[in-house]
């Protein structure tokens, strides 16, 4: 589901063009300057970088060109905060919104967005920098929920959490010093925030949350992995709104 940009010089010009790029793979022993050139740009723009062997490169080129490098780029378009927020006034519904913050797995994030279509969420919102975008495993991961749940890529998580605020949004940060997630109240306008497995979500990121909330746990285990907490508390947010028009 992704297309490829293959040699040094594509490659450079979608990294200064800041194209939505989901990966870079390099071919092992690859260190002339170009290739230094492009590994420097890309961790710059906290993209992912694969060191290969170049077997596998050739494996995968169409151009029998790729000098050592391939950039991947995502194949469906990101959408923007204001075609979330248009779906959700399209079905006159209150505003609910997934944050991402982190997520590295493409599995999980392609289950995210499988949950989050079913549970009715009007979209999904995911950083440019240090996470994993659309990809073919992400996609696939979706069972086919990507083509109908937008997923926005910001280059400024905590920027774009005011904005929903300024639009009336509660944030609801998934953290486990927070309020029981049944106990809290979840109903109208809100927007559930999901960090990565390791490092949970940012101190930055938490301050800028209305509240937290968590799960209660009764085994040994701390937490569930971030799909399936995100399911979890999704369908709280569906439950108290059923609730709520009864």
């Amino acid at each position: 589901m992704s297309d490829i940009i293959e040699g040094r010089n594509p490659v450079i010009e979608a990294l200064k063009a800041d194209r939505e790029i989901e990966k870079v793979l390099i071919a092992k022993g690859a260190d002339s300057g170009s290739v230094k050139k492009i590994i420097a740009m890309t961790k710059e723009k906290g993209i992912p970088i694969q060191y290969v062997e170049k077997p596998l490169l050739d494996k995968q080129s169409e151009t029998n060109a790729h000098q050592g490098v391939m950039a991947y780029i995502s194949a469906y378009k990101y959408s923007e905060l204001e075609d979330i927020v248009f779906k959700a006034q399209g079905k006159k519904e209150d505003l609910f919104v997934i944050i991402l913050e982190g997520i590295e797995d493409p599995y999980n994030l392609g289950a995210i967005i499988r949950s989050a279509e079913a549970a009715g969420a009007h979209g999904i919102i995911i950083p440019k920098r240090r996470a994993v975008g659309l990809t073919a495993s992400a996609v696939k991961a979706s069972a086919g929920a990507v083509e109908y749940m937008p997923v926005v890529r910001v280059s400024n998580i905590v920027q774009t959490v005011q904005k929903l605020k300024e639009l009336g949004v509660w944030i609801a940060a998934a953290h486990m010093d927070g309020e029981e997630y049944n106990k809290a109240n979840l109903t109208g306008k809100i927007a559930l925030v999901i960090g990565s497995e390791g490092k949970g979500i940012s101190k930055l990121l938490l301050e800028n949350c209305d509240f937290a909330i968590k799960m209660p746990m009764k085994g040994k285990i701390e937490s569930l992995n971030a799909s399936a907490a995100a399911a979890v508390m999704m369908y709280e947010v569906v439950r108290q709104r059923s609730a709520e028009r009864v």
